[in-house]
């Protein structure tokens, strides 16, 4: 893990803590650490973890920090979406892929076409930052809302497009400075089963 991706994963998980202090100490490391446009990638995926509110708010606090103007849009391509979010999404979760769209498929239909394009084809497709590094900060998020469906699912993600153990060991540490003692049980317990089936 370089430091550029730990600086990215230190936002991530200052975001969904709410905590606006360190959120600028994680912009403020990041800066000479990771890409400003890395940065952003960053802000921009967490609507999909954290909602609009929160991507908004942290997106407002990095232009007050730096100053940086904002760059165009990129285009609208629900088509190419869609191809890039089967991909995507099949490579976070490897062999669990059907079962996943299946099961949620069963809670809404809507919510699968949703997942596939908005989610995973239209925002962690995109280019600008490796998935490996989009799962990682993605972990971060979810160890500190204490989402455990979701962490679990992209804890094994992170090992499945390529992290290694101590990149996720990382992540959790990012995450474990805004846990409670009940949180940061929950995540180890989460990640040791994680462990222990990749390996088997």
């Amino acid at each position: 893990m370089t430091d550029g991706d730990r600086a990215l994963i230190r936002i991530s998980a200052a975001l969904a803590s709410g905590d606006e202090a360190a959120l600028t100490d994680a912009f403020s490391h990041a800066r000479g650490a990771a890409e400003d446009t890395e940065v952003e990638e960053v802000l921009l995926q967490s609507y999909l973890f954290l909602g609009f509110p929160a991507a908004l708010n942290g997106m407002a606090a990095w232009r007050r920090l730096t100053g940086r103007a904002s760059t165009g849009s990129a285009a609208l391509d629900y088509p190419s979406w869609e191809d890039r979010g089967r991909d995507v999404c099949a490579a976070v979760y490897s062999g669990q892929y059907e079962q996943l769209r299946e099961h949620v498929r069963t809670l809404h239909p809507d919510l699968e076409q949703w997942m596939l394009v908005e989610g995973y084809g239209k925002v962690l497709g995109r280019p600008g930052l490796s998935l490996m590094t989009r799962e990682l900060c993605i972990v971060a998020i979810l160890a500190v809302t204490g989402a455990s469906k979701q962490l679990y699912s992209h804890l094994r993600g992170s090992l499945n497009v390529g992290a290694l153990v101590v990149d996720v060991d990382a992540a959790l540490d990012e995450a474990e400075r805004f846990q409670d003692d009940v949180a940061r049980g929950m995540s180890a317990a989460l990640w040791r089963k994680v462990q222990e089936r990749h390996a088997g």
